[in-house]
């Protein structure tokens, strides 16, 4: 059984939940419709299911932000709200691949859903290529942004990039290639490692991702580092031979991934991710909604690595909820 609600919040793929220092909690996600950015905030975990969602933004009728609104995340960097997402100019694929790119929003009140945001426009990075999944970390005093994205030189559809940050919307250095897709686990379907999220613990910092195609074969992954080393050294970064979260069967979770971590009100641990609870899925896996977000706790072993344990099975029915 799960700690919590299992489903949390029904037909809500790659779910990211930011704390914020004055204690709320704010929720941001795909949307089946693929059509918009929308919010939702609540003085706990639980109430994020609940609470109502505000639409803050709706991608226009044609130019590159046109279709295919994928994986956004809300983050506070200095004074500034910053939405970060991928979107598309059409649903066309190109040689195997979607044609997204990566944005970003920023907002300049204290209130995300209520003030107003701005269009910062794509976020460049050296190759004009099939980017997405951004998230931002500080670390040592360091702004630092981790995406997924194409190298035509390199087989597959995605590997892991980092780069320091000029300002939230500008990268200030070279990315470089942290992870590619090369174990057979990574590999499945697609050749893909996406979906990155950072966290901090003892003396090691970490990087969990996703890998392989969207349906049963989804996982996460792990990288880790020593928290003083060069953290825009590969060389400085290790990289488990095993995913450390995947489908289990027995509780009917399938596809877990996507991941982000938050702390529960107590202080504790949590990750969230999306999963399926049925591995039958009509046509392409992208357009099936039944990914649902999850949270759970988490703990670390001995060695300060951390333990995510199996998927939880279900243990209530679906919760629905509209968005306006």
């Amino acid at each position: 059984m799960s700690d919590y609600p299992n489903p949390l919040i029904e037909q809500r793929a790659d779910p990211h939940i930011y704390l914020h220092s004055d204690g709320t909690y704010y929720f941001i996600a795909s949307v089946p419709e693929y059509d918009r950015l929308e919010i939702r905030h609540s003085q706990t975990l639980i109430g994020l299911a609940e609470a109502p969602a505000t639409v803050i933004w709706r991608k226009p009728d044609s130019g590159p932000m046109s279709a295919l609104i994928w994986a956004p995340e809300l983050h506070r960097i200095d004074d500034q709200w910053v939405i970060y997402y991928a979107a598309a100019p059409s649903q066309q694929i190109v040689e195997g691949l979607f044609q997204h790119r990566m944005y970003a929003l920023v907002c300049d009140g204290q209130d995300p859903l209520s003030d107003v945001w701005q269009e910062k426009g794509r976020i460049l990075t050296p190759i004009d290529s099939f980017s997405l999944d951004a998230t931002y970390f500080q670390h040592q005093g360091k702004h630092y942004y981790l995406w997924a994205q194409k190298d035509p030189a390199i087989k597959g559809n995605s590997n892991l990039y980092l780069a320091e940050l000029l300002n939230p919307w500008t990268l200030k250095t070279a990315p470089v290639m942290l992870s590619k897709p090369e174990f057979s686990w990574e590999t499945r379907g697609f050749w893909v490692n996406e979906g990155p999220a950072f966290i901090a613990h003892g003396e090691r910092v970490f990087i969990s991702y996703s890998a392989s195609a969207t349906d049963e074969n989804y996982c996460i992954g792990l990288l880790f580092a020593d928290k003083e080393s060069n953290l825009l050294d590969p060389a400085s970064w290790q990289k488990f031979s095993q995913p450390v979260f995947m489908t289990h069967r027995l509780n009917q979770q399938f596809g877990p991934g996507h991941n982000s971590f938050t702390r529960n009100e107590q202080g504790e641990e949590i990750l969230v991710y999306h999963a399926r609870s049925d591995s039958t899925i009509e046509g392409d896996p992208l357009y099936d909604p039944n990914r649902h977000t999850r949270i759970k706790k988490f703990t670390w072993n001995a060695e300060n690595m951390p333990v995510f344990g199996e998927p939880a099975a279900d243990n209530q029915p679906l919760m629905s909820y509209s968005a306006e």
